[in-house]
């Protein structure tokens, strides 16, 4: 059965794809194109600065950004974060599958990223700041991570009313 790029919208919290730990993309084919080009006009309708195809239900390691400084679009296949240094910085980051919630992360300001492009060349990439950020939230979510993982106490407290609403809406509480 083939794939129907069009019926492919941003799954929320908490949907089961969203923990699971993503496998990598063997070929790469008109349907993996299909797919990035999808993945960029949700990012682009959400205004997000990136998108993981766990994100759009597909166990896929793959994502999409446009957080560079020039803000083009890129895809990263089988991406992995090589090197991270830098100063670490704490910044408010929100997430597509969780609506309403932001909480302040820690992350390294510096990346090195090796990935395919949808020529399926091996390409290194580097970037700091907002850039470097989005690959390692991205990143997280292929590796069955989200920000609510990095909560504090504080932050369950803060955010337990929101998280509820979305299990609720989900069908998965009461």
């Amino acid at each position: 059965m083939a794939l129907d790029v069009s019926r492919r919208e941003i799954v929320q919290y908490p949907d089961p794809v969203l923990r699971t730990v993503a496998r990598p993309v063997d070929v790469i084919d008109d349907a993996v194109r299909a797919v990035a080009a999808r993945m960029i006009e949700l990012m682009h309708d959400a205004d997000g600065a990136g998108l993981a195809a766990p994100q759009v239900g597909l166990s896929w390691r793959m994502f999409v950004t446009r957080a560079s400084e020039d803000h083009t679009d890129r895809v990263h296949v089988n991406p992995d974060l090589v090197d991270l240094g830098g100063d670490m910085d704490v910044r408010p980051e929100g997430c597509l599958s969780l609506p309403g919630i932001t909480l302040d992360i820690r992350r390294p300001t510096n990346a090195v990223l090796t990935c395919l492009d949808l020529d399926g060349r091996s390409i290194t990439l580097t970037a700091t700041d907002l850039e470097a950020r989005v690959w390692q939230h991205e990143l997280d979510h292929i590796n069955g991570v989200l920000i609510i993982d990095k909560m504090t106490p504080m932050d369950r407290i803060a955010n337990r009313r929101l998280l509820k609403e979305l299990e609720v809406a989900a069908g998965r509480g009461p």
